[in-house]
């Protein structure tokens, strides 16, 4: 086990507010390795909704707001708890639909 555990992000995942409506949609793919830190991202003109199973509300974002989850960024072991490979979120709009902007994932996970 090594105490030098390196930041690596993956190629950000985003879903544009024309592909978003009142049903869930996945936002890119699922994440291949276990997540340490997500960031996500509303940065349409509409209220989201993310949701880690595309079929019960989880998270509200509102208009161009953002949350991060930070599961364990400050650990430097690789055990844990982690947010799973192959999670996909998904992300539907609460209401009034989005006419511009994109909802975004920002996925970073920790190397050697």
């Amino acid at each position: 086990m090594s105490l030098a555990i390196r930041l690596q992000a993956d190629p950000v995942r985003s879903l544009a507010f024309g592909s978003i409506s009142g049903v869930y949609a996945g936002i890119g793919t699922s994440i291949d390795k276990p997540a340490r830190m997500v960031l996500l991202q509303n940065l349409t003109d509409a209220l989201l909704m993310i949701s880690m199973d595309g079929v019960n509300d989880h998270i509200p974002i509102a208009t161009n707001g953002y949350i991060i989850l930070d599961i364990t960024a400050n650990k430097t072991i690789d055990t844990g708890f982690f947010i799973a490979e192959g999670q996909r979120f998904y992300v539907r709009d609460e209401g009034a639909a989005a006419t511009l902007g994109s909802a975004y994932v920002s996925v970073f996970y920790g190397s050697e």
